[in-house]
């Protein structure tokens, strides 16, 4: 009787557990999807840069002789004229040197002038000999001798001439040295540096010193991009560009591509393009120097078909791939089947059907639809929400439910 009692028992205890894990344990959710609508509206592609914002002419003010800084006249955001005094070099060791050339040239005219007294000697003495050889007075090498002289007193008053020319040369450069000392600038603007002081000794051997950097227009600037070679090829002259500069937040500023320059800019391989864009500043509240983000405009369609970019990146469960055979893992494309792109929408008993569509630009958000058989309105998927039990039951022990959580991919 105690074990008919003990199997009963038993047996109680097992259907009690059958039970429990029959209704309570773990059973496999059904997959639910996210769904996006296909919309019409305008898709504008924009492309992204940072850049800097510059005067469209930025002269370097330099020096072309050395010496000590005597006297400053322009500083910082001073308005200058061209051809006006910015800065002073000590002029007396250029007037030293100029009066030395000055000297020098006299010298070199008085040796002209006794070169050419010393010349019409020699003349007379060989016209005198040449006149007594006939009667036989002298011989034919005091003739000879006086010839010689005669030719070197010529030779020796060209050598004079010359050095004549080359003092004068002289005395050229020392004049123009000195005029150097007195730096102007070189057009009409305004001081936007100033890299020297007063008593400050610069040095013009190898390389022109940076004294003054002046703009010539600060109402006209420009921003200097540098723009990626897989965008570039969007980008053409007379473009609108829109950028925001951190010292107006929530402010942005308009402007035009000036020029898209042809030189290659390689910086640890990665190949970028200087993308010039113009820009009014009337107003004068752009300063050089400012980082902008630029924003160009490289197309924009109006009423066309669009796409959730989402729905572009789903990626179906495997038995959904495997039952539509949907290959995505290609991996030589033509730039036809690049755009060539397959998005699923749900039928009526639940599963996911692939669509292939064509696409065109996109603005980050939604890409153009250049063919397909999706109409305006219609669903596609652009994620899945997954149970934590599916996703996870392995690791719970038998018997435990699962609360649903939403997974995106």
């Amino acid at each position: 009787m105690r074990r008919i009692s003990l199997i009963i028992s038993v047996l109680a205890i097992g259907l009690a557990i059958g039970g429990y894990v029959f209704f309570n344990g773990e059973r496999k959710v059904p997959v639910q999807y996210r769904t996006a609508a296909v919309e019409r509206g305008s898709v504008i592609s924009i492309v992204s840069a940072t850049g800097t914002i510059n005067p469209v002419v930025l002269v370097e003010v330099g020096t072309q002789v050395s010496g000590m800084i005597k006297s400053l006249h322009a500083d910082f955001n001073s308005q200058v004229k061209a051809g006006e005094t910015v800065a002073v070099i000590d002029p007396e060791p250029f007037k030293a040197r100029r009066e030395q050339a000055i000297s020098n040239l006299e010298v070199a005219r008085s040796n002209v002038a006794r070169s050419k007294a010393d010349l019409a000697q020699r003349r007379r003495e060989l016209d005198r000999v040449q006149s007594l050889l006939p009667q036989q007075f002298v011989s034919q090498n005091d003739v000879d001798v006086a010839l010689t002289n005669y030719q070197s007193a010529d030779a020796q008053l060209r050598v004079a001439e010359a050095q004549v020319r080359q003092a004068g040369a002289a005395l050229n450069v020392a004049d123009q040295e000195l005029k150097y000392t007195v730096i102007r600038s070189p057009i009409d603007g305004i001081v936007v540096a100033r890299n020297v002081e007063v008593g400050q000794t610069v040095a013009a051997s190898f390389a022109t010193p940076n004294l003054f950097l002046i703009a010539l227009d600060l109402t006209k600037m420009q921003v200097n991009t540098n723009v990626s070679e897989s965008d570039i090829g969007g980008m053409a002259e007379g473009q609108d560009a829109v950028f925001t500069v951190d010292a107006y937040p929530g402010e942005s500023f308009t402007g035009t591509i000036r020029q898209v320059r042809l030189a290659p800019i390689n910086i640890q391989n990665v190949v970028t393009y200087n993308v010039v864009v113009g820009v009014d500043n009337k107003d004068l509240r752009l300063k050089p120097g400012m980082t902008a983000n630029v924003s160009i405009v490289v197309a924009q369609k109006d009423q066309i078909l669009k796409v959730p970019n989402a729905a572009l990146r789903f990626t179906p469960p495997k038995r959904e791939r495997d039952r539509h055979e949907v290959d995505g893992h290609s991996t030589v494309k033509s730039n036809e089947e690049l755009r060539q792109k397959t998005v699923w929408k749900l039928i009526e008993d639940g599963s996911l059907a692939p669509v292939p569509i064509q696409i065109g630009i996109s603005d980050g958000i939604a890409t153009e639809m250049l063919s397909g058989t999706l109409t305006e309105g219609e669903l596609v998927v652009v994620g899945i929400e997954q149970s934590l039990g599916e996703e996870k039951g392995s690791e719970l022990p038998p018997g435990f439910g699962s609360k649903k959580r939403p997974r995106y991919r």
